[in-house]
């Protein structure tokens, strides 16, 4: 398994911020982006996922899913949604499946030797489940330019 363009995307079941399963078999037929994002309330995280938020209009229009997938538990991740008004689904990727199968994982996060979190990356998942574009973060700093994303999504199966 791995998050290569072209291959087909990993299949994931992580908790959403109410605790219910969100099966990635539920976004069969849809262009999704997934937005992975190393840790909930850190500055950076909430500027990307704000971005998405102020585009969703955007990705909704040609019917895409964004979906932001984070280590961080669910609670945290619930916090970080309501704090900043994300109005699509936070995932809580605690037992780090998601981010080893997608090949984002990011060890010794800012030099917290053991703390392992997800690169910052984002996927768009095309119609027929594979992956159409990604992008990855060089240093967590890095922020996606999302009007590539929202090109990527519109060229996608």
């Amino acid at each position: 398994m791995s998050g290569d363009v072209g291959s087909q995307a990993p299949a994931f079941a992580l908790l959403d911020t109410d605790g219910n399963e969100y099966n990635s078999s539920n976004l069969a037929g849809k262009k999704t982006v997934i937005a992975f994002f190393p840790a909930a309330f850190s500055g950076v995280c909430a500027e990307e996922l704000c971005s998405f938020r102020d585009a969703l209009a955007d990705f909704t229009s040609v019917d895409a899913e964004v979906l932001g997938i984070s280590i961080d538990g669910r609670f945290a991740n619930g916090a970080f949604r309501d704090a900043n008004n994300l109005p699509f689904p936070i995932l809580s990727d605690f037992k780090q499946t998601a981010i080893a199968d997608y090949d984002v994982v990011w060890p010794d996060f800012a030099g917290m030797v053991g703390y392992t979190t997800a690169r910052r990356s984002v996927f768009v998942i095309g119609t027929d489940g594979k992956i159409a574009w990604k992008w990855l973060s060089d240093v967590p700093s890095d922020l996606p330019t999302i009007a590539y994303v929202q090109s990527a999504v519109e060229a996608a199966n």
